[in-house]
């Protein structure tokens, strides 16, 4: 939920003239009250020909304006600049207790209960803010569409749950579906301590988005000096951060996080007309990619009058609304991905919906394959059709194959690693910037080349011969971990690499670079389960099913698959004590301990990851 009004400016617009808007709109403030009486801000942006009666598409943010020097939202000239051209009435608006907006600041506030007509949420605000409108705002053809990036994008899911008879369309990009099982704060119980510490920071320090004060350049060394992560409230906070003493008072899948999770709402708003929706995902998106993947697929259970549809392409967070998507990091995919996106799919979309303008040709799920470089098409996704799910097994001396382990091993049954929370793996090169105030290397860490700790010592890989031929992955990716530990916790991340060949790539230093396509976390402790944690039995082999979500991705002739597993990833995710304590936000220094990890490969455990192979 990266903040992105003056981020994705910055991006979108480039070197490029800003065109003067105030030429094009006709600007009006104005604080919209809500049903409870708190009043929101909120700009409209209104087309200056009066010729036409025009839809609402809105946008409601916790990120306050990015205005030109006129106090025009840049916005219009740059990832809205496709939807500004086809015309409409923009409205923007600052939630409760943000920017100008009046009320209090709730971070993700979950859904009211229906039962209490006081109640509000973010929904009977989007409610309120088109009836308002309707009521207020001239020359509109009564219909009215939402859409949001991150934090945005789950507002747009909010105001679908009990949407308001007006609206009519909505593109859910990026958005946050469960912050505990896989989205921006936990990744399966696994805490993520550099982006849960920065970005609730941020947020409620001040209504201003004040980045925190770190006294040093690279994080890494600034995290690894804070000790266990008690030590942020006793030194730094002291309790104020309203998020962080959440993370600390539900370490585990309660009631708390299960509220804020969006599926059990979605699944109450199964109605024949459902508001017709585009999730939009990337790829490589580093903060929430299980959020519009598992929000399509709980619609989709539903969609009676097929209005549930799916994007995902080679993107980063919000990358498609910003540049032509021509790379990502070193990464080039050989076309225009993000002005494809905006120009030939989220702009005729909108058109369709709230303008009954030209032929909705979109297929149910259109994904970019990466590594062909190609848009593929889907009546499903994940594709039901022409993908076998194959097993790529383990085994000896460092290799991968879909052949299952032999019998009889010369080095045995196993490989090991030590796992030291005190030297920890980093998850990106270092330095480690901060997130946020500065430059950072945050947005395309996921395609950064994993040769920086392919010869560590605690991290551990297998990979197979060169290929000689194409091998097409569509679809989800799970992989089957049988393992120990010394400990009675654990960590266990486990990454799917494309290894390019060591020669011939037309750019050089693309030469053996291994390319993250697929990667994931699980704690240990909630291997049975995410509400009750369970201490792991010491030196015992237990299976663990971790999902590596879905891809859709083209292993080329000559080069390699290889898998990754590892125990830290820092400060990506907080350092597991290896020794299991009721709540790791309360561990002290003496909790934490080397451990000794085995990952099995024999015909009894034999470790694999399951892929979706195109046949």
């Amino acid at each position: 939920m990266r903040i992105f009004s003056t981020m994705l400016l910055a991006g979108a617009l480039g070197a490029q003239t800003s065109p003067d808007l105030s030429q094009q709109f006709d600007k009006t403030d104005v604080m919209i009250p809500m049903r409870d009486g708190v009043k929101l801000h909120t700009e409209i942006y209104a087309p200056k020909s009066s010729n036409e009666r025009w839809p609402f598409l809105i946008t409601r943010t916790p990120y306050g304006p990015g205005l030109d020097p006129q106090g025009f939202r840049v916005v219009l000239s740059g990832i809205y600049a496709e939807l500004a051209q086809e015309g409409y009435i923009f409205v923007f608006q600052d939630i409760r207790g943000r920017y100008k907006s009046e009320g209090q600041f709730v971070m993700m506030r979950p859904p009211r209960a229906k039962s209490d007509a006081q109640a509000i949420d973010e929904s009977t605000d989007a409610y309120d803010t088109i009836e308002w409108l309707l009521k207020n705002v001239p020359n509109h053809n009564g219909r009215a569409g939402v859409l949001g990036i991150s934090y945005g994008g789950w507002l747009t899911v909010m105001a679908m749950i009990d949407p308001h008879p007006a609206l009519k369309a909505v593109s859910e990009q990026a958005s946050p579906a469960d912050m505990y099982l896989g989205d921006d704060f936990h990744h399966n119980g696994a805490f993520r301590l550099s982006y849960g510490l920065e970005y609730s920071a941020r947020m409620e320090t001040s209504k201003q988005n004040e980045a925190f004060d770190f006294d040093r350049f690279d994080t890494f060394d600034w995290f690894l000096r804070l000790g266990p992560i008690a030590n942020f409230n006793k030194k730094y906070v002291h309790e104020k951060l309203p998020t962080w003493n959440d993370f600390v008072e539900h370490p585990n899948y309660d009631e708390f996080w299960q509220r804020q999770a969006v599926t059990p709402y979605l699944k109450q708003a199964n109605v024949p007309n459902l508001v017709p929706n585009l999730n939009v995902a990337g790829w490589w998106d580093q903060e929430d990619f299980y959020g519009p993947l598992k929000i399509y697929e709980t619609l989709e259970k539903f969609d009676q009058g097929h209005r549930n549809y799916l994007v995902a392409g080679p993107w980063n967070h919000g990358g498609w609304a910003r540049g032509t998507g021509r790379t990502l990091g070193k990464i080039d995919f050989a076309s225009d991905t993000s002005k494809y996106f905006r120009e030939k799919v989220q702009a005729p979309w909108f058109a369709y919906w709230l303008k009954d303008k030209g032929k909705l040709e979109l297929p149910e799920a259109l994904a970019f394959q990466t590594g062909s470089n190609k848009w593929e098409r889907y009546d499903a996704w994940p594709p039901r059709d022409g993908v076998e799910r194959k097993k790529i097994f383990f085994h000896d001396a460092g290799g991968l194959s879909f052949d299952e382990p032999r019998a009889e091993s010369a080095t045995g049954d196993f490989d090991s690693y030590v796992s030291d929370p005190a030297h920890p793996v980093p998850y990106r090169h270092r330095p480690i910037e901060a997130l946020y105030g500065g430059p950072s290397g945050w947005a395309p860490w996921l395609v950064e080349d994993q040769r920086f700790v392919y010869e560590r010592p605690d991290v551990l890989s297998w990979e197979t011969e060169p290929l000689t031929s194409d091998l097409a992955v569509a679809g989800d990716i799970v992989a089957h971990l049988f393992a120990s530990t010394t400990g009675t916790d654990s960590d266990w991340i486990v990454k799917l690499i494309d290894v390019y060949p060591e020669k011939g790539e037309k750019d050089p230093p693309m030469n053996g670079y291994q390319l993250m396509i697929a990667n994931e976390v699980l704690r240990a402790r909630f291997r049975n389960g995410f509400e009750k944690p369970e201490p792991v039995v010491a030196g015992q082999v237990t299976e663990y099913s971790i999902d590596l979500h879905s891809n859709n991705h083209a292993y080329l002739k000559g080069h390699r698959v290889m898998v990754e597993v590892q125990s830290t990833w820092f400060p990506l995710i907080d350092r597991n004590p290896q020794k299991f304590v009721p709540n790791i936000f309360m561990a002290g220094e003496a909790d934490y301990q080397k451990a000794e990890q085995r990952v099995y490969r024999s015909p009894r455990y034999p470790s694999n990851v399951e892929l979706p192979v195109v046949r």
